[in-house]
């Protein structure tokens, strides 16, 4: 007898297997049987409660095959493709299509079902088993039919949904930024896994509290500190070569050729802007002053900021010479005040002695004590210091240790993040430095060891190995930040 099989809802979701448990000898004509053989049908949605509806009464192969068939030709008319008996011509000359919508992720239960369909022969007819792949292959986007007509790139098929979740993404970012009021929790939310590059510059701007969340107000405020920054400059920049400032600008034009990436650097204009933007902020701020390795955050700034007016493949290849003089004073401006206010909740971290660094290599050195402790006691069998290796990466955000594609999508989730540039990256630290772990406990040497953390090998890195990271961290902030005891032994 038949069994009553889940609901209409229920069945897009079932898989068509033959049961491996004996049981009671069946007709032929089983409605389980008639499901397995038609698998890929049940995508139908509209044809669901036809079918259902026949299930319940028993049916006979005659029956089975023309209500199979009607469905799959059902399929071919809304897919606009070829039926059964043009099938062969498919393979030949594929549709062109529009741009392919994002496979959903039942695509690829169907695309398994075409490899098993091959190894099921129980329709009755040869020609009929041959032809099923081909049809089951109709229902599936374009994308996926043409990865199975033998196209030489197994990614085609998650390419494509990935591109789908991406231009999802970026609807929702345009959403949220066009609203009257920018819900700025919930920018928050949706940028920690990382901004795409239309919509990160303003992203950064209402991020880093230099713009307002209303958006009637956006456009006074920055021209308004358009204007003031551009004051400052009128006022103070001609003292750089009064004797009290002289040892501040002198610094600064020795570290900016220093700093990457070199094609960025090397170009004059850059350099004149990263000199004023480090100036004035020295001049504003003589608690700190200046102090090596505030020049390199200017860089994320001033690099996403200058990316909205060019196109640009790799960050590190920006070329500024195309970029209206008004257009560039603008965004000198912008990068100034967005770096203020970076440095306003880690001035510690720059003033006399830097106390905001010794103290969060500290509590990195204890943080490491309790969560790989191997890693921990092999670094101080070798006598090497965390100073020794993480001051530089406190100091620069770990600037100098990833490419700078990967700090702008590190620094997407540390502005999302409370206190992310201070409290959240003492987390990414240990994480980045116990990702290391096979690596630091295979080198025996003090030399070897100081050599390879302060020349770790990033450079071919991009956004998953950002993303990996972040996991990472917050799941160790997430373990340690509600409970300080735990850095404790």
């Amino acid at each position: 007898m038949w069994e009553p099989q889940p609901d209409a809802g229920s069945l897009p979701k079932s898989t068509a297997k033959m049961p491996t448990t004996p049981v009671k000898a069946k007709r032929v004509s089983t409605f389980q049987e008639f499901e397995s053989n038609t698998s890929d049908a049940w995508d139908a949605g509209e044809d669901d409660d036809e079918l259902l509806a026949m299930a319940a009464e028993s049916l006979n192969s005659e029956v089975v095959m023309e209500t199979a068939n009607r469905v799959l030709r059902n399929h071919s008319q809304r897919q606009g493709r070829p039926t059964l008996q043009e099938g062969p011509e498919l393979q030949q000359k594929p549709r062109p299509e529009a741009e392919p919508p994002s496979p959903p992720s039942g695509d690829l239960r169907l695309v398994k079902s075409v490899s098993e369909s091959h190894s099921h022969t129980s329709c009755p007819a040869e020609s009929a088993s041959d032809a099923a792949p081909l049809q089951r292959s109709q229902s599936l986007p374009h994308a996926a039919t043409v990865t199975l007509g033998g196209t030489s790139d197994p990614s085609t098929l998650s390419s494509s949904a990935l591109s789908e979740r991406e231009a999802s993404r970026l609807d929702k970012f345009k959403q949220l930024l066009a609203g009257p009021n920018t819900d700025l929790e919930e920018l928050r939310k949706l940028s920690w896994s990382g901004i795409p590059k239309p919509v990160r510059p303003m992203t950064w701007k209402l991020l880093s509290g230099y713009l307002p969340a209303n958006v009637d107000r956006r456009p006074a405020t920055l021209q308004r500190k358009q204007k003031e920054y551009f004051a400052f400059i009128e006022h103070y920049y001609d003292s750089r070569n009064d004797e009290v400032h002289q040892d501040t600008y002198r610094q600064i034009h020795i570290d900016i050729p220093r700093m990457s990436p070199e094609a960025l650097i090397l170009q004059p204009k850059v350099t004149e802007i990263f000199e004023r933007i480090l100036f004035i902020w020295a001049i504003r701020h003589p608690a700190s002053g200046y102090v090596q390795g505030i020049n390199d955050l200017v860089t994320p700034f001033f690099v996403v900021f200058i990316c909205e007016y060019i196109e640009a493949e790799e960050v590190d290849t920006v070329d500024v010479s195309g970029v209206p003089a008004e257009v560039l004073r603008n965004i000198e401006a912008d990068t100034y005040w967005c770096m203020s206010k970076l440095l306003d909740g880690i001035q510690d971290n720059y003033t006399f002695a830097q106390p905001g660094i010794q103290m969060k290599v500290k509590m990195l050195e204890e943080l490491v004590s309790r969560i790989d402790e191997q890693v921990h006691r092999h670094l101080d069998q070798h006598e090497v210091r965390y100073l020794q290796f993480a001051f530089r990466w406190m100091n620069n955000l770990l600037m100098r240790e990833v490419p700078l594609r990967c700090t702008i999508r590190l620094w997407d989730t540390y502005q999302s993040e409370p206190e992310g540039f201070s409290h959240f990256h003492l987390y990414v630290c240990a994480a980045f430095l116990v990702r290391w772990r096979k690596e630091i406990l295979e080198e025996k040497d003090f030399q070897e060891l100081l050599l390879f953390l302060q020349n770790l090998p990033t450079a071919h890195w991009g956004d998953e190995d950002i993303s990996l990271l972040l996991a990472e961290a917050y799941r160790l902030k997430f373990a340690f930040a509600d409970a300080p005891n735990h850095y404790k032994k």
